[in-house]
């Protein structure tokens, strides 16, 4: 893996939902760092501040049929999660 040191320590990959499509990221990580897993040059070379004071890496998860909007950069990836909607700035192709 490139630049493994920027990532929490993980034992396994997880599966979540981003825009309806089934992705597996490093659990223990934020969603922001579970980003950059994805697309390393996108996130890395993107105006986020990393710390939650930009709010550039909004995102809104579905809650039960509602949106519930978090921070990407402060909010804990958990098995499952389902983003519906991410902050214009978050390019993942």
């Amino acid at each position: 893996m490139k630049f493994p040191d920027i990532f929490e320590p993980y034992e396994k990959l997880i599966a979540i939902e981003i825009l309806g499509k089934e992705h597996n990221v490093p659990e223990n990580n934020s969603l922001l760092r579970c980003f950059q897993f994805l697309s390393m040059e996108n996130i890395s070379y993107g105006e986020f501040c990393w710390n939650g004071e930009c709010l550039n890496c909004q995102v809104w998860l579905d809650n039960n049929g509602k949106e519930k909007g978090v921070i990407a950069c402060r909010t804990t990836v958990q098995p499952g999660m389902k983003i519906i909607r991410l902050a214009e700035g978050i390019e993942l192709e």
